[in-house]
């Protein structure tokens, strides 16, 4: 893969902190031009770009890169590597904490972009604050985005998914970071979503989410906490009409402890 399909495919992968190891890097023969590594800078590194990566990310990525820049040189007189690359990396490396291990609670901005074509240059996603342990120091597991709800995601942005939920009110169990219900509100015009999990900390935390991604009104999106066995109360089951049913249920990777 190459030309601007290759790069925007590397810079979603960079905004879901993919692994450095993993990363789709284009050709070295497109890494030595100009518009190439410009492009790289403006879309990844630029400090004006929101809700970057943590600088221990950005550095081992702006490293990997370049390092393929280096090794894409031909002509030491005529290739030239990037100053805007060369100077975010000495300025993140000055910057950077002395601490190299994150902390289990620390959190970290995470972006899913759309499955929309590559071609589709700077694909709109969702952006949440995302702990990227696999379990949390409180024992919740909810503080991240896990693969079965990206996958259940990539499901309803298709044709067939969408027409499950368009126009639809939508209760979500085990909501976790609100991916999918966020994915829902904002992308794929469900009517009315309730997002629920069983952790009081993972729904404090997701109106952080929500707050991300525009979604302040509750007209048309609450979050409440939903232990197994207990109700909910009434006027989070209720919309601004009155309405206490849901159309759709969906849960991705459900976890109970009992």
């Amino acid at each position: 893969m190459s030309g601007t399909a290759g790069i925007e495919l590397m810079r979603r992968q960079y905004l879901q902190l993919i692994e450095p190891a993993r990363l789709h890097v284009p050709p070295l023969d497109e890494m030595r031009l100009p518009d190439t590594q410009e492009r790289i800078y403006k879309t990844m590194f630029d400090e004006d770009i929101g809700h970057l990566p943590p600088e221990r990310y950005r550095i081992r990525i702006l490293k990997r890169l370049l390092h393929a820049m280096e090794e894409a040189v031909q002509d030491p007189y005529e290739d030239e590597i990037s100053d805007d690359l060369t100077v975010a990396l000495g300025s993140l490396m000055f910057n950077a904490p002395n601490n190299s291990t994150p902390s289990a609670e620390e959190k970290s901005f995470v972006t899913y972009s759309l499955p929309d074509p590559l071609s589709s240059y700077l694909a709109p996603g969702i952006t949440l604050l995302e702990s990227r342990h696999l379990i949390a120091a409180s024992g919740t597991t909810g503080l991240r985005t896990w693969e079965a709800a990206l996958n259940l995601g990539q499901f309803l942005h298709t044709e067939a998914g969408s027409q499950l939920v368009r126009g639809k009110r939508v209760l979500e169990l085990g909501a976790g970071t609100g991916f999918l219900s966020i994915l829902l509100a904002k992308h794929l015009k469900s009517d009315f979503v309730l997002a629920t999990d069983g952790s009081g900390q993972v729904i404090d935390d997701l109106s952080a989410n929500l707050f991300l991604n525009g979604l302040e009104d509750e007209r048309f999106f609450k979050a409440a906490v939903m232990k197994w066995g207990h109700a909910l109360v009434d006027d989070m089951l209720s919309d601004t009409e009155g309405r206490d049913s849901f159309d759709v249920v969906i849960g991705a990777d459900l976890v109970s402890e009992n």
